[in-house]
């Protein structure tokens, strides 16, 4: 284990995180309520999670700022590049604590470091821009600021690559699911408007009979890979609920209330002689032959 692994390990099981973790994402609950807000947030307006495109502006100008100043040249450019990353900073923060909101209790606690540690780059920054105003250089606030600003951005990484909060946890379904006809067993036998899981070779399902019509999707929510099985099925708006966070499924895997951005992987099916089959489809959206 290196040290960087194990200083986020001792994130991840740092308890003590857990009381200011827990305000922050309940505060976060209190005042975003609106659906439609959130949604924006999370990207699914999008079909990608949208806090990470938002970081890399604001970190790409902080860190460009922190650069120049550095090197003792580009004042003036220095000081744009800190005032976009400021302005980028209050919409990257929206959807970053939106993502939180919905991220289980390790990724809180080190969301909640990383958070801070965001807050500190950007007063660092406004500290800059102040004492420049006030005819002072400002270098070593915006240095300093950069510095910071890259630490957090790596907690972020983790959050994003080891701890997988934001990427599709469905990416390998189409993939490992079976490439050849799979019997889930015979249509009668399946409960109508009832959500099921079957295994579809090595795949767990999740099944829905609506009287003659079947439909078949990963079981795993592309969130954080809840089952979704144990969700809520509406089959009047022929939707289904996650059970851990919320996000609303179409049953032909679309989106339609994050925090999932990607859609939920769908099999193709048919009867034959009374038994439903299923198999992966060979493209997102494109029914198997």
């Amino acid at each position: 284990m290196t040290i960087l692994d194990a200083l986020t390990d001792r994130l991840e099981r740092a308890e003590s995180l857990d009381g200011p973790a827990g305000a922050a994402r309940d505060a976060v609950a209190t005042v975003l309520t609106n659906q439609t807000v959130k949604d924006a947030l999370h990207g699914v307006w999008l079909g990608h999670a949208l806090h990470p495109a938002l970081a890399s502006l604001t970190l790409g100008s902080f860190t460009s700022a922190a650069l120049l100043d550095a090197i003792g040249a580009g004042r003036r450019e220095s000081s744009a590049l800190i005032t976009a990353g400021l302005l980028a900073a209050a919409p990257t923060a929206a959807a970053g604590w939106a993502d939180y909101a919905d991220g289980h209790e390790e990724q809180q606690r080190v969301g909640i470091v990383h958070a801070a540690g965001n807050a500190t780059a950007v007063a660092l920054f406004a500290t800059a821009l102040i004492q420049r105003s006030r005819g002072g250089n400002g270098r070593l606030a915006s240095v300093l600021g950069g510095t910071v600003a890259g630490a957090a951005a790596w907690l972020g990484g983790h959050l994003a690559y080891r701890q997988t909060l934001g990427p599709n946890q469905a990416e390998a379904v189409p993939h490992t699911g079976p490439g050849d006809w799979q019997s889930l067993g015979a249509l009668g036998d399946l409960p109508d408007g009832e959500a099921v899981r079957r295994r579809a070779g090595d795949a767990e399902v999740l099944v829905v009979r609506r009287g003659a019509e079947v439909s078949v999707l990963s079981d795993r929510c592309p969130h954080l890979s809840a089952p979704m099985h144990e969700g809520e099925l509406d089959c009047g708006a022929a939707q289904i609920t996650c059970p851990w966070h919320g996000s609303v499924f179409g049953l032909d895997g679309s989106v339609v209330h994050g925090p999932a951005t990607a859609p939920l992987p769908g099999f193709a099916t048919r009867v034959v002689d009374g038994l439903v089959e299923a198999r992966v489809l060979t493209y997102p959206g494109v029914p198997a032959s």
